[in-house]
């Protein structure tokens, strides 16, 4: 019998603690020529935290640029307040369901294909926006903003990307700067606002279908990145050394794949619903603010102020939030997370109608809650599932996330219409209530047991 040489013995044993995920190793066993050794992981893995994060700044324009119009579009288009908010929920809903699909693709083709139909499909959303403001119809408004969600999805995915290569001591770390990358163009896109509009008036369109015009030509700078920069494919490489070492293929339906793992992960559990109740207290806040405004009488430029400033807090500290969650664990910044959050529902909703101090703190600390959130549910749900499984899990944990933002969205235009915008805040520290619930719930099952103390069940 041939013993293999203790250099690629060593060099196998590194690459399976390295893009194992969080239970299983991809590379135990592979010795000798290996196709991907260390080296190549460490160049592949840098050339995709940087395609990702030219990607990101561009999609993030893409994304953000109508956030702080959609509503009052909508508001013109259908004469009803009540109405006003389903242009965003539409694009979550949009969201939601592109998440599934489009890590369904990834997780046969790849990252790069993925990115890349979502970054398209939102362009042409955004194009049918300009469209439906011309033609003032509603309807082709929320086809429009539904297409949008599949750049929202394509960023979302673009987090666990990220991972993919990534050692698990720096896998938050990877995460985050690919969400901070987005403050580039998120940051940008609602102070666009303005001068898009009148770019649009100058074209003789309607100054609310500006946002939509240049949002849609940083979507397809974005898939044009992707199309050219991700290559290899980073989810493909660690398939590759999967199954090098005889690991089994993935058998199933994505469902029952991602079924199997829920069942049995904790982490991927309390993942899935922090995602989801942070995205659904800030969508349905978010999304009525710059009405809750504009009938205060703000100006079109200091509503995206606002939503910028908001946007700043859910980017611009994602490396020092990934770096909390590596440093002291992903339920410990969740909890986090959940604290921040009603701190911004209290500011937010004790705000006067218009342009305030007190909503631009509170929108900048929803922003910042929910990226301590969305970065420490993220990275603990990835970590948690299995290489074969894990884009399944990651397309159900996006589905969720976007089914249940845009249930908030839709029933926070209902409670701004019937109650007020204040009463809308005391429903969303409903939810955030879950969030503290997923914390305590990773913590217990990530933390081994003291002696005497029962196991968890």
């Amino acid at each position: 019998m041939t013993l293999p040489d203790e250099p690629a013995a060593r060099a196998g044993r590194r690459l399976a603690g390295w893009v194992g995920g969080g239970t299983t190793g991809l590379a135990r066993g592979l010795v000798g020529g290996l196709r991907w050794p260390e080296h190549r992981l460490r160049q592949v893995h840098r050339r995709t935290v940087g395609t990702l994060v030219a990607a990101q700044a561009l999609g993030g324009l893409g994304i953000t640029i109508g956030i702080a119009v959609a509503a009052i579009l909508a508001e013109q288009i259908s004469g009803s307040e009540k109405l006003a908010g389903l242009a965003q929920t539409t694009q979550v809903l949009g969201a939601a369901v592109a998440s599934f699909l489009l890590a369904h693709l990834m997780g046969t083709r790849g990252r790069r294909p993925g990115l890349v139909l979502g970054y398209v499909l939102g362009s042409i959303g955004g194009g049918l926006c300009v469209l439906a403001g011309v033609v003032s119809s509603f309807p082709l408004l929320l086809v429009g903003t539904t297409l949008l969600g599949a750049t929202t999805a394509a960023n979302s995915q673009s987090r666990y990307a990220a991972t993919d290569l990534a050692r698990p001591e720096k896998r938050a770390s990877a995460l985050s700067l690919v969400v901070w990358a987005t403050t580039v163009g998120a940051v940008a896109g609602p102070n666009l606002s303005g001068p898009a509009g009148g770019a649009a008036h100058a074209l003789g369109l309607p100054r609310l279908t500006g946002p939509f015009l240049f949002g849609t030509v940083g979507m397809l700078a974005a898939a044009l990145v992707i199309w050219v920069r991700m290559r290899p494919d980073p989810l493909l490489v660690a398939q590759e050394a999967a199954l090098a070492r005889g690991e089994a293929a993935r058998t199933g339906t994505a469902w029952s794949r991602a079924w199997e793992v829920i069942r049995h992960e904790p982490g991927v559990v309390a993942g899935i619903a922090g995602l989801a109740l942070a995205h659904a207290v800030m969508i349905a806040v978010m999304v009525m603010t710059p009405l809750h405004m504009h009938h205060g009488g703000a100006a079109l430029e200091v509503i995206g102020i606002v939503i910028s400033v908001h946007v700043l807090g859910m980017f611009a500290f994602a490396p020092v939030v990934g770096w909390l969650a590596d440093r002291f664990g992903r339920p410990l910044v969740l909890a986090l997370g959940a604290g921040v959050l009603l701190l911004s529902l209290l500011t937010s909703g004790t705000a006067p109608e218009g342009a305030s101090y007190q909503i631009g703190v509170g929108l900048f600390l929803l922003g910042l809650g929910w990226s301590l959130c969305t970065v420490a549910a993220s990275t603990l749900l990835s970590e948690s599932s299995p290489l074969e499984a894990r884009t399944d899990v990651q397309g159900v944990a996006d589905l969720t996330m976007g089914l249940v933002a845009a249930a908030a969205g839709a029933l926070g235009g209902v409670v701004v219409g019937v109650f007020g915008y204040g009463m809308l805040t005391v429903f969303a520290a409903v939810l955030v209530t879950g969030i503290a619930t997923a914390a305590e719930y990773s913590r217990r099952a990530t933390t081994p047991p003291q002696d005497g103390e029962p196991l968890a069940l």
